[in-house]
């Protein structure tokens, strides 16, 4: 159990539960493997690791972890919600629409263009996201996707 998963718990105003910690820690443990993580990925890892954290559980927590910050949700193509770690720092996705493949990628330019459009419309920024849809130029990286 990480110590600095318990004061962020306790900084965004959750209780520490083991359910909590655990799914926290996986998904930080995972990131670099799985950046998008749907309930049914942590409910599947979860069992890989032979707990006893339910379905229902996993779906409660998420939603805790969006309400206070921790998590981001995504709806790319499709009704199914993925989240991601919310670390912060700005970046934007742009998703195949053949496999369903998310790519992350950071622009400084298409930033700072979404902070000018938002004052020409007197508007402050608070937060945004942007998706791009298109197809993989490569079709073995939609093949290999496929055969996951």
């Amino acid at each position: 159990m990480s110590e600095e998963n318990v004061q962020l718990l306790k900084k965004v105003g959750l209780k520490v539960t083991e359910p909590r910690l655990t799914i926290l820690e996986l998904m930080q443990n995972t990131r670099e493997q799985i950046q998008h993580f749907s309930a049914e990925d942590i409910y599947k890892l979860l069992l890989e690791k032979q707990s006893e954290i339910g379905l229902a559980t996993v779906y409660r927590v998420l939603n805790q972890f969006e309400e206070v910050g921790i998590l981001t949700r995504h709806n790319f193509d499709s009704n199914k919600a993925v989240y991601e770690l919310n670390f912060n720092h700005e970046h934007d996705h742009i998703i195949c629409m053949d496999c369903g493949k998310v790519f992350e990628f950071k622009d400084p330019d298409m930033e700072r263009r979404q902070r000018e459009i938002s004052q020409q419309h007197g508007m402050e920024l608070a937060n945004h996201s942007l998706y791009l849809y298109g197809k993989c130029s490569n079709i073995q990286t939609c093949d290999e996707k496929d055969k996951s």
